[in-house]
């Protein structure tokens, strides 16, 4: 049976800004760090065989401080991990997007990377790892996080906002994958 421990990194200045951050390097603030340290510290004692993270500086910070309590030696780094790209709306808010394209900016092509792009990424990504590794933890993004598990745990619900530094986790047997968290906050006093 394979497990993966999906993070959703810290908190950045961008998050509170509410700006679209896709692939924009953004780092953490200091409430990200913070928080960071508390997911660090309330699963130091769990066995996980490797960390993986994506490529983008708020994910990196955000496994660094979480492999440093594990005493992992090494993060993995991988651009398939990268949050779903935003093309031009990325650095601007919900406000900035209407004022610019207007309420049914969602309908314009704006670069914005496609579902099944982030899926085809994501299962790659997944297959690779599953082969290699038992347990793995993988630091990433909200919209990447749940694009991954709509696809693998077909009859989830899922809240539509996955909180910073939340964990969710899932397992698969017998070709099934089957989730046991969701968007647990704990280690910040929530559920």
């Amino acid at each position: 049976m394979t497990k993966l421990g999906l993070i959703r990194h810290g908190s950045t200045a961008w998050n509170k800004e509410r700006r679209a951050q896709g692939s924009s390097n953004i780092p953490l603030d200091q409430d990200g760090i913070r928080d960071a340290e508390s997911l660090a510290d309330r699963i130091k004692d769990e066995e996980w065989d490797v960390i993986y993270s994506s490529d983008l500086l708020r994910a990196m910070q955000t496994a660094e401080i979480v492999a440093r309590n594990l005493q992992v030696d090494e993060v993995f780094l991988d651009s398939r991990l990268q949050e779903v790209n935003g093309g031009q709306i990325e650095g601007t808010t919900e406000p900035e997007r209407i004022e610019k394209w207007g309420e049914n900016w969602r309908d314009l092509d704006l670069g914005i990377e496609s579902r099944e792009m982030v899926i085809k990424r994501a299962l790659s990504f997944i297959e690779e790892v599953t082969e290699k590794h038992k347990d793995q933890i993988v630091v990433s993004h909200g919209s990447y996080i749940r694009h991954v598990l709509r696809e693998l745990v077909k009859d989830l619900k899922m809240e539509d906002h996955l909180e910073n530094t939340s964990v969710s986790t899932v397992k698969v047997r017998e070709g099934l994958w089957e989730c046991e968290l969701y968007n647990c906050t704990k280690h910040l006093g929530g559920k």
